[in-house]
């Protein structure tokens, strides 16, 4: 894997996107939550900015992957995901009224990143997090997968990955798949391997970075990311109407969720995209955005249960509207919540962390 001198070790444009894919699904909750109607133009677009996830993962696979070298790899993963999730799960069963109930079995699911595998796991206030259980499960595959893979030449590994992606688009056709959700069976439809086709774009992405970072190609993408945002839209409208799969939280067939994934990776594609092999100013590069990406962890942990507080707090009465106000309210205390808690938890817990780990490492063996 050469080197690329148009390959930059930090892309502030990537941040950027990151917040907004946290706002992104945000504004999808509350969305159903108020019940804007999701027949209609906007409603059909807002419905599918849990396409967003999509965006995560990808922007997830690409960072991960192109670092190539994994020594302490899963210390400095624990220290920067599991602190801040451990405390506002317990915080959310503390205060939250949805939360009360969780039994100590729940809470140790939730603690170990397991309630997506257990019947009646999600629970309200925390429902969101089942794309993290995912997310948790592509970061233990990344050294071992990378470690098998690098032995193939660079074209070699990405047919391996697009045929891992193309085997994983038969996940929701597996019958003991298609039996759940049922009673004493969880929703085996959105285990992690359904979601591989959203980490391969950015593992793919980032092998293709030493060759097309800089390019002209990389350039044109880059001034259409105005079009490509316009295609984004469209593609959640698509993926948003009956004839292509159920709406709000029925569970789709087979096909539908496996063109629900195919719509989601292109999406996904859509967003990021133009600031994958590219640099320059755009929306994404401004200060409060890449500020809002910096905590957009901490915002997507904390929004759902702020929205829940919110609700509550204003005695809006589920489904009812008032989709602007639920959402700023929601939005000031979110923010709010994630500056502190980036300031207070991650940064804190990741330098304490990691300077024990380090100072560890160095101990000599007595």
């Amino acid at each position: 894997m050469s080197e690329n001198p148009h390959i930059p070790r930090f892309k502030p444009a990537l941040e950027g996107v990151r917040g907004v894919a946290a706002l992104g699904v945000m504004t999808t909750h509350i969305a159903f939550q108020t019940g804007l109607d999701p027949r209609s133009v906007g409603g059909a677009i807002i419905a599918r900015f849990d396409f967003f996830v999509a965006v995560f993962f990808t922007l997830s696979a690409f960072v991960l992957w192109r670092q190539h070298r994994y020594q302490g790899y899963y210390m400095r993963r624990f220290a920067r995901i599991v602190p801040a999730y451990w405390i506002m799960v317990l915080l959310a069963w503390a205060l939250l009224s949805d939360s009360f109930a969780m039994s100590k079995s729940l809470i140790i699911a939730h603690l170990s990143f397991t309630q997506l595998y257990i019947p009646q796991g999600l629970i309200g206030g925390l429902t969101h997090l089942w794309s993290l259980v995912v997310e948790i499960a592509f970061y233990l595959l990344v050294p071992p997968l990378y470690c098998v893979l690098k032995r193939f030449p660079p074209w070699g590994r990405i047919l391996v990955i697009v045929a891992l992606a193309a085997i994983s688009l038969g996940w929701a056709w597996l019958p003991w798949v298609i039996a759940s959700p049922a009673p004493g069976i969880a929703n085996r439809q959105i285990y992690p391997p359904a979601f591989f086709l959203w980490f391969a774009l950015g593992i793919i992405a980032a092998e293709l970075e030493p060759r097309c970072a800089g390019s002209p190609l990389a350039r044109a993408w880059f001034r259409a990311r105005v079009p490509c945002v316009v295609g984004a839209l469209i593609i959640a409208y698509i993926a948003g109407q009956e004839w292509v799969g159920p709406l709000g939280l029925t569970h789709p067939g087979p096909g539908e969720f496996t063109v629900r994934i195919l719509l989601g990776g292109v999406f996904s594609i859509f967003i990021i995209g133009p600031y994958i092999w590219a640099e320059g100013r755009s929306i994404y590069t401004t200060a409060p955005v890449t500020y809002l990406g910096r905590i957009s962890y901490s915002f997507f942990l904390v929004h759902l249960p702020v929205l829940s507080v919110v609700i509550t707090m204003t005695q809006t009465p589920l489904f009812s509207g008032h989709f602007l106000t639920i959402w700023g309210w929601t939005f000031f205390g979110s923010l709010a919540l994630a500056y502190a808690g980036y300031e207070l938890v991650e940064k804190p817990a990741q330098r304490w962390i990691l300077g024990l780990f380090s100072r560890l490492k160095d101990q000599p063996i007595s």
